[in-house]
């Protein structure tokens, strides 16, 4: 069995598509370059010109968008499994930066190994598009709950998406999962204050719902949880794979 087998973005493409042998050994061939990066140091710079993408394999990342005034929104959190600066690639511009939240490993892939990649096997290529239009989808899910859920709602329905998530690549399920996000991470996520936050927690913990405490999150109710976030996971699609 090659690292690639079992590497989480195979557990996560092969939600879409049953990956084969010589699909698998292209995936290996991604896979040789792999680097460390420290938690707080920017990987990638808003405004940066990049010929390379990265494979998460191991921690968490944020990609945000830095505001003149030096406030930041959070787009959305990078899991294990999860491309870093793919659309970068193909727009030769990064239009937002990615922070490790936490020490990190990943995969450094160059623009021409993935477009060679993508030349050999067009049903990796449909892949790796799935998962980008999955990422989308998550986006237009964000806009919605900063646009209008209640912050109780938002919040529920943004820790259940990452629980489902982190479920794919085998980090998670439905009792709860490690998390090394803070309350400030949160606040810039959900456009919340970090007192709201704090706030929000406190309610949803209190109503048996969920805790969040100590880098972990811990569902008592999930049931209960995805009634109050109107949760429907159809958009991320975690159904099983379309392309046998």
């Amino acid at each position: 069995m090659t690292s690639a087998e079992h590497s989480p973005l195979t557990r996560k493409l092969s939600a879409f598509v049953a990956l084969s042998e010589v699909e698998l050994a292209v995936l290996e061939r991604l896979h040789q370059r792999r680097r460390s990066f420290v938690a707080g140091r920017d990987m990638v710079h808003q405004g940066q010109s990049s010929q390379v993408a990265y494979i998460l394999s191991a921690g968490w990342v944020c990609s945000y968008k830095l505001q003149a005034d030096g406030t930041r929104q959070i787009v959305d959190f990078q899991v294990p499994g999860d491309f870093l600066g793919l659309r970068s690639v193909l727009l030769r511009t990064s239009d937002h930066s990615f922070e490790p939240i936490v020490d990190i490993e990943a995969v450094e892939v160059l623009k021409t190994d993935l477009l060679a990649a993508f030349a050999e096997t067009p049903r990796l290529a449909t892949a790796i598009l799935w998962a980008a239009s999955r990422d989308e989808a998550m986006v237009v899910e964000h806009l919605v709950g900063i646009g209008r859920r209640d912050a109780d709602a938002r919040m529920a329905h943004f820790l259940l998406e990452l629980g489902s998530r982190l479920a794919l690549v085998g980090m998670g399920d439905k009792e709860g999962y490690d998390c090394p996000l803070t309350q400030y991470h949160l606040a810039d996520t959900l456009g919340l204050s970090a007192v709201h936050v704090n706030r929000v927690l406190r309610q949803l913990r209190e109503s048996g719902l969920v805790t969040f405490r100590d880098g972990q999150v811990t569902f008592h109710d999930h049931g209960g949880l995805v009634e109050l976030a109107d949760f429907d996971p159809a958009y991320l699609d975690q159904t099983g794979p379309l392309l046998k």
